[in-house]
């Protein structure tokens, strides 16, 4: 399917992640709505309060430490961070690697007053969710953002996706592959809600980055402190075609 092509009203849900990498702003890029997903469960050690950097070294993690005992179950939009001390930390480790990047001197004050701000908070939901914002402004993405907990929505897995489509009004839905295994076991569910289902297709673009030689799915401000205002574009030339969710049920 052309991705040009939308079929009705068209949604993404996902979980807010840190710093995420450039694919997931290609699928935000791609709907008129983008849920985040945060009344579902906290996994520790996920994306979503973890991400990589491109360094001398290869892709390096950085971490964002939050309160997890006693906590089994919490949902994302309630997980606290655990202090603040990893905010110098991290901008310390991006300072490093990307000081030399071409770009990084026209973003990094407005990225690290942001940073410093949003993770006093203490928040990691609001957290993460503020950042991606602001990355999308910066790579000239617009899409309605809609919180998935102030939906009201009940329901699990597709019976959940369905439900939220119903809210918005919406008869596309558009998932990263990563879910394809459970939608096409549900494939009919949504054929009788009246949601047609079509699948994400990323292909990682290459880009200029500090250390050679390039190494793909480093998080987003990897592509903006190296490309700055191509980012965009570069961004978009990774895309390909959807794919129908009805034809991978039918293989």
């Amino acid at each position: 399917m052309d991705p040009q092509k939308k079929i009705g009203k068209t949604v993404a849900i996902m979980q807010p992640t840190y710093l995420p990498w450039i694919g997931y702003f290609d699928l935000i890029d791609m709907v008129d709505v983008f849920v985040l997903l945060d009344n579902v469960q906290f996994v520790k050690q996920t994306w979503q309060q973890r991400n990589r950097i491109r360094t001398n070294n290869g892709l390096e993690w950085m971490t964002v430490p939050v309160l997890i005992k006693g906590r089994f179950g919490q949902l994302i939009k309630d997980v606290e961070l655990k202090d603040a001390i990893f905010i110098d930390k991290h901008l310390k480790q991006i300072t490093h690697n990307y000081q030399k990047a071409k770009e990084y001197d026209r973003y990094f004050k407005e990225f690290s007053e942001l940073f410093h701000r949003v993770a006093s908070t203490g928040d990691l939901c609001q957290f993460n969710i503020e950042m991606i914002k602001w990355m999308c402004k910066q790579f000239k993405i617009k899409a309605e953002f809609v919180m998935a907990s102030e939906l009201n929505i009940d329901g699990k897995r597709s019976e959940k996706i369905i439900n939220i489509m119903k809210a918005l009004d919406a008869d596309c839905y558009i998932s990263p592959r990563g879910s394809e295994g459970y939608l096409v076991d549900d494939y009919h569910a949504f054929v009788a809600g009246g949601v047609s289902v079509f699948y994400h297709q990323f292909n990682h673009p290459e880009y200029s980055q500090v250390y050679k030689p390039f190494m793909p799915f480093a998080c987003g401000i990897d592509v903006l402190f190296n490309e700055g205002e191509q980012s965009s574009e570069i961004i978009r030339s990774g895309r390909e075609s959807l794919i129908v969710a009805g034809e991978v049920v039918a293989q």
